[in-house]
């Protein structure tokens, strides 16, 4: 098995709350020895350092192409911080949408080996982050000092209607020359945000608002109150809800409420890693978390990221200090299912749902994703991916997962934000970890998840940490895009190895979707078609999940069936479908072989 499997391991020191139950008490867990500390002697390990000019690493993808931003959000990252910094990325076809903390750009991907740079739009705006609906772009905004008429001078008073902290929406029917229709303005802003078509109504979709600034003063926006977590009047505890009429994006506005904290405590945190402790001084004890202030709230008051499946009436949040299951089957009242937490975590940053629903994967961003946390003596848990089965609407803790790949202390590098790859029978996930470069990690076997694929840049600069690096990475239509912070966005593709097959990837690249945003995952199907019958035998073959005879006859018969057409096609393909049940009892893998079975059925019923 892969040598990264040296590196995940079943949680410890995890809690599962339910309800409103207290998480107070739950003490952090120092990793064991054996998960202490990241590869050294991988081929990511002592990368030549530069900005266009890094040496890279690679395995089982292919660099398609790389292409600089514009000059345009070229900030310098002064008084208003990372105004250079690219962030994350929306789709459809053949649009590429990429945010920027000082606007965004659209690049059109027709040919992804040339991307062309469509539009670019100057607006400050803090992350920028995007999400695409039809002929909607949707921007967050939530720095203070970002304006309504997207200029770069900022706000300078406490008070002022030239403020804008929410979401913008654009009108993208002519993508060379998008035009801004509304400013929705939340009370906390917008970090990121997440939209879910009304499931009665198609002209009409939501946006849940991640929003985690201050609270607004009431005479800069009505309703804005700072309250304790007990009133419902308070706009601290909750999350905003955005109502948008397709044909009316004007008429956008803030509709409803989720009270989705309600009733949690606050939650322990670890301590300091090795690395971030000076030797001068002793270090703190894991155990000991940061003292709280009597000022501070009671729990968690904002999610940093909210991803919803509305396919299976289910989100995820990652939520000051919690992973949180939510009911979303009324988009306008989601309801807390179940809350749980790990005190190896710092900080829960996003979530991800495998493709039927039966596992959740969360990521930490410690450090916040501007600081060095792969480093060799980094504790392997800390920064990681957190993977959950979810069996009844519940929860429970599997192992944790790390690049695999020491990172230097030049190089910002935590768990960020990734999305499934359509490979059939196994659950593979793209993963930025910014200046860790790329991950695919296989979590199939939720206890066991593996990389199986990797591209990775030395650092920025070989002397100072400069913020860099992949913000996420996403499958859109037979392409992983990348969104590198400072240098531009990347575009790659699958290549075979051990880890994955030719048939697999053709497989995935049958699933095309007009659109994708994503923070808002799409149930992923198949069409019928022989190589997605191929994929589960090489999966049954790469398990040894049945006899090496047995799969060399199964395979003779697809070839069989492919060459043939029409009526006789389908008679092989009956004839297969019905040999493969005695192999339901016999094979190692017999699930898996029901699987093979369906989509032999499937392209049977398929073949005229």
């Amino acid at each position: 098995m892969h040598s990264v499997h040296r590196f995940t391991r079943m949680a410890a020191g995890s809690m599962i709350v339910a309800g409103a139950l207290s998480a107070q008490g739950v003490k952090p867990v120092t990793p064991p020895a054996a998960a202490k500390a990241a590869s050294t002697t991988d081929p990511r390990v002592g990368l030549k350092s530069g900005l266009y000019d890094a040496a890279s690493a690679i395995k089982g993808l292919k660099l398609v192409s790389t292409t600089p931003k514009s000059a345009k959000l070229d900030g310098d990252g002064g008084a208003r911080g990372l105004t250079f910094a690219n962030s994350d990325l929306a789709f459809k076809a053949p649009y590429v949408y990429q945010g920027n903390f000082s606007g965004f750009q659209i690049w059109n991907m027709a040919n992804p080996s040339k991307p062309t740079l469509t539009a670019v739009e100057v607006c400050a705006t803090g992350q920028g982050d995007p999400s695409v609906w039809g002929n909607l772009l949707f921007v967050s905004s939530e720095s203070t000092g970002d304006r309504t008429d997207c200029g770069t001078q900022g706000v300078a008073d406490k008070i002022s209607m030239d403020r804008m902290v929410g979401v913008r929406i654009y009108d993208i029917s002519d993508p060379a020359h998008p035009k801004k229709v509304k400013d929705v303005q939340t009370c906390r802003g917008s970090h990121t945000h997440t939209v879910i078509p009304d499931p009665k109504d198609k002209g009409v979709i939501y946006i849940y608002v991640s929003g985690s600034a201050g609270v607004r003063p009431e005479e800069e926006l009505a309703g804005c109150k700072n309250l304790p977590q007990a009133d419902v009047n308070g706009a601290l505890f909750r999350i905003e809800i955005i109502k948008v009429e397709l044909a009316h994006p004007e008429n956008a506005k803030v509709v409803s409420f989720g009270r989705i904290f309600d009733g949690l405590a606050p939650v322990s945190q670890h301590g300091l890693a090795p690395s971030d402790v000076a030797p001068t001084r002793a270090p703190a004890p894991a155990s000991a978390p940061a003292p709280a202030s009597a000022a501070a709230p009671t729990g968690p008051n904002q999610c940093h990221d909210i991803t919803l499946y509305p396919d299976m009436g289910l989100g995820a949040g990652a939520c000051g200090g919690y992973g949180i299951l939510v009911d979303i089957k009324d988009p306008l009242n989601p309801k807390r299912l179940q809350a749980v937490g790990d005190t190896n975590f710092a900080f829960w940053h996003s979530a991800t749902f495998n493709n039927d629903a039966t596992k959740l994967l969360f990521t930490d961003e410690w450090g916040g994703g501007t600081s060095p946390k792969c480093r060799a003596d980094d504790p392997i848990d800390w920064g990681a991916d957190a993977i959950f089965t979810l069996k009844n609407r519940k929860l429970t803790q599997g192992a944790f997962f790390k690049m695999a790949a020491a990172q230097t202390k030049e190089e910002n590098c935590v768990a960020h934000n990734g999305a499934l790859i359509p490979v059939p029978g196994r659950d593979i996930m793209a993963q930025g970890w910014y200046q860790g470069g790329l991950d695919l990690i296989d979590f199939t076997d939720a206890a066991h998840p593996y990389e199986i694929a990797y591209f990775d840049r030395g650092p920025v600069d070989a002397t100072k940490l400069v913020t860099a690096g992949y913000w996420g990475a996403y499958w859109y239509n037979g392409y992983l895009y990348g969104s590198e912070i400072a240098r531009g966005i990347d575009v790659l593709e699958l290549a075979p190895t051990e880890y994955l097959s030719q048939n697999e990837i053709d497989a995935a690249k049958l699933v095309k979707f007009e659109q994708f945003n994503p923070q808002m995952q799409p149930k992923i199907t198949w069409p019928a078609a022989f190589p997605v019958v191929r994929s589960y035998v090489d999966q049954l073959v790469r398990g040894a999940g049945i006899a090496s005879a047995r799969s060399t006859a199964i395979n003779a018969a697809i070839d069989a069936a492919e060459k043939a057409s029409g009526a006789a096609r389908k008679t092989a393909l009956d004839a297969l479908a019905a040999d493969l049940t005695k192999d339901v009892t016999t094979a190692k893998d017999s699930a898996r072989v029901k699987m093979l079975i369906g989509a032999v059925k499937n392209l049977s019923a398929a073949t005229k």
